[in-house]
């Protein structure tokens, strides 16, 4: 009943708005994209200099004016960091959508491949608290651990934290790693990590893109309780055919893009060569790992055939192999193969609409051999169905609505130290539909609400009225040069990972279905913030978090019998404040982030601090262009202890493999560990500071950039842990300098 209401007042919404709509009144929509090779500009500028307002691109590069007074000519300038502005003069018609396709040229020879930048909105009314837009040069200038790294970059933004420098996996807002949800295109990619989880297995150099959400995600997302990483990838050069070679101390790439008839193509590759430089990630033990990627997109968009339509084909590919030459230590091997279609729709009217395809399978298995090391093998088939659509009315108010289904078949086989093993196969689906409306009419206000409904259930444990995902995010500006900002909202989560949380390294994370016994997690998320323009080139935020989940999964410590429950219930509760200050004035960058946070996690009626809990968090980072092709940054990093689990002692006892032997001949003594309370102990501070330097040789026939950089400048011994077997004191990264080189032609 509440489902058909939601949808009924949506559709009256739509038509009043209509009916609204004043008659001798029209639109302007463009396409804003970088001439040199026709690539979308994303999160740029355009302003209607007349009415001194104006739009902003979204993440394909579109914007839209409405409600114009018709019969009249406007200017447009369109803006964008790093490329001349540009004025266009546009007649607009009543009662029809003037469209026009704005190119934007770069200031300069050296920005000759497209180079996304962030900057400030022009809808500052635009309701995005937890939202962070991130830019591939901001990437690119940050210091290297061995080359540009998506997840690592993700470590210095407030609310996000690491248990260390040896794994790229973060955690966001006290949420466990398995609660962040990473899209490609909209396709989700279960293992997205390269050589034991230590970089991200996405290559930047095929990113347009990127919105990372903290928190307070809207309705069209679904699935994880802490975090949503949308990536969409470039569509290709459409004006001439070029290449970028790269290269560093663990891997090589090459990228290759072009046009196509009524089109583009990009495809790019990876394959690591050297495992040397991991060895200093690891205490300098060897690590025999061999990878590579590989990504494609086939971009086709021609008028003649569907006016306003465009379609892709694109496809990623990974393979992750860790083997050792002695019998008696365990193999590795990770897969993931992707592949999707999107059809992207703009009609006559101000209609938006998207449909999908795509496939995802994720393979991980634990090869045994002789060692100790018990085997896991798991694999994941996710197929998705996606149709999105919005509308925009005259009044600059969105209406948003799809539906999104998903078939996932999951097989696990475990075996546990009692020595049993068991084979567990699922399968699943979820049919979801969403309804949003944002009010975007107002220059000082903003809402977004909307309703996210499942349909069905992967595991059928929830009743109807369980699956409905209401939220609601805000913006108010009170005054200039203030923005406040909040959210609110239910979140649910159908699958996870069965890790051991006393793992110091987990490579292979197995993806299940949740068991029909417990009912999928749930989450209910506040936040509140504000935004204070300081001046014209300093801001400073500040945003507020509470969160609690129930009913996430969590190894079950009191399985002793196969029928036992592998999985129990618990509950997680996180709350904290992040500030940040931004400074920007070009030829200068300061960034610095502080957040105070707490973490529980709560299990068979006992509260204990997650491995990942860290009370103070402090980063600052800064940039400063030299001229001429030099650039240099600088980035220090400090937290507060991670919580570990101490060892309290050992005991000998005396195993039988064969009780019915009346002699008891087949027997051995174990030496087994006993361990304090969970997470009740706490590792020192950690701190280190990186540096890089970098230069960019402009010749004629190629662009050639040099980065060398430094990884914990003074040479910190920042604990990792301490081996449990041996009591040997294992220490993070220490002073490493690496260098890459990048050649565009």
């Amino acid at each position: 009943m509440r489902l058909k209401s939601f949808l009924t007042i949506s559709i009256i919404l739509l038509f009043l708005s209509h009916q609204a709509s004043a008659q001798e009144r029209g639109t302007i929509r463009g396409l804003v994209t970088d001439s040199t090779s026709g690539e979308a500009l994303v999160y740029g500028n355009v302003l209607l200099k007349e009415l001194s307002t104006g739009a902003s691109t979204d993440a394909r590069g579109y914007f839209i004016i409405p409600s114009l007074e018709a019969r009249r000519e406007y200017t447009i300038i369109a803006s964008y960091v790093g490329f001349n502005s540009k004025s266009i003069t546009v007649y607009v018609q009543p009662d029809k959508i003037t469209q026009i396709d704005i190119e934007l040229v770069p200031t300069s020879v050296q920005l000759q491949s497209i180079e996304m930048i962030g900057q400030r909105i022009v809808e500052s009314n635009e309701t995005d608290i937890g939202l962070q837009r991130l830019a591939i040069k901001d990437l690119e200038a940050l210091p290297k651990s061995v080359e540009t790294d998506l997840f690592r970059s993700l470590q210095n933004l407030p609310g996000v934290s690491t248990t260390g420098d040896v794994s790229a996996r973060y955690y966001v807002r006290g949420g466990a790693s398995n609660e962040n949800l990473v899209l490609l295109d909209g396709i989700p990619i279960y293992s997205p990590f390269h050589a034991l989880g230590l970089f991200s297995a996405i290559d930047p150099d095929i990113i347009n893109s990127i919105e990372f959400y903290r928190g307070g995600f809207p309705a069209q997302f679904g699935g994880r309780l802490s975090s949503i990483l949308n990536v969409l990838s470039k569509k290709g050069n459409q004006n001439r055919l070029s290449g970028k070679v790269n290269t560093s101390f663990l891997s090589g790439k090459l990228l290759i893009e072009g046009p196509i008839p009524d089109g583009a193509f990009y495809l790019s590759g990876r394959k690591s060569y050297s495992n040397d430089i991991l060895k200093k990630f690891l205490n300098e033990r060897n690590v025999p790992a061999d990878f590579y990627d590989l990504s494609f997109k086939l971009y086709y968009n021609n008028p003649d055939f569907l006016k306003g339509g465009s379609f892709s084909i694109h496809g990623f590919f990974s393979d992750d192999k860790i083997s050792n030459e002695s019998s008696k230590i365990e193999d590795y091997r990770l897969k993931n193969n992707v592949f999707g279609f999107k059809w992207f729709y703009v009609g006559d009217v101000p209609l938006f609409m998207e449909l999908g395809f795509n496939v995802s399978v994720f393979q991980g298995d634990l090869i045994p051999k002789f060692s100790k090391v018990l085997q896991r093998n798991n694999k994941v088939t996710d197929l998705g169905l996606t149709a999105d659509l919005t509308y925009m009315f005259d009044s600059k108010d969105e209406l948003g609505f799809g539906f999104h289904i998903k078939e996932v078949k999951t097989s696990l086989f475990l075996e546990n130290a009692q020595g049993y093993s068991g084979d567990i196969g699922t399968s699943g689906t979820n049919i979801s539909i969403y309804s949003k409306y944002k009010v975007m009419r107002f220059e000082n206000f903003g809402l977004d609400a909307g309703l996210r409904v499942g349909l069905t259930s992967m595991n059928g444990s929830e009743k109807f009225t369980e699956r409905f995902e209401p939220r609601v995010s805000f913006t108010i500006i009170p005054m200039n040069g203030v923005t406040l900002k909040g959210a609110w909202g239910i979140y649910r989560q159908e699958m996870t990972t069965v890790l051991s949380e006393n793992e110091v390294i987990s490579i292979v994370e197995p993806w299940i279905i949740y068991p029909s016994y417990l009912k999928p997690a749930r989450s209910i998320q506040y936040s509140l913030g504000a935004i204070l323009n300081l001046s014209r080139v300093l801001d400073l935020s500040i945003e507020s978090y509470y969160k609690k989940s129930t009913n996430v999964a969590i190894l079950n410590p009191e399985k002793y019998l196969p029928t036992d429950h592998d999985l129990i219930g618990g509950t997680s509760l996180s709350y904290g404040n992040e500030f940040s200050l931004n400074y920007i004035n070009e030829p200068f960058k300061l960034s610095t982030s502080y957040t105070l946070a707490w973490a529980y996690r709560e299990k068979l009626g006992k509260r204990y601090y997650p491995n990942y809990d860290s009370r103070h968090n402090f980063k600052i980072s800064g940039e400063i262009d030299l001229g001429k092709g030099w650039s240099t940054s600088i980035v220090l990093k400090y937290n507060s202890g991670v919580p570990f689990t101490k060892l309290a002692g050992f005991t000998d006892q005396l195993f039988m493999n064969d009780l019915f032997n009346e002699w008891f001949q087949d027997y051995m003594i174990k030496t087994i560990r006993i361990l304090d309370i969970t997470n009740l102990g706490r590792l020192p501070d950690y701190h280190r500071m990186d540096f890089t330097l970098s230069k960019t040789f402009d010749f004629d026939f190629a662009k050639v950039n040099l980065d060398f950089s430094i990884m914990n400048v003074y040479n910190r011994e920042n604990l990792f842990y301490y081996s449990l077997a041996t009591g040997e004191r294992v220490n993070m990264l220490p002073f490493l300098p690496t260098a890459t080189i990048r050649v565009e032609l």
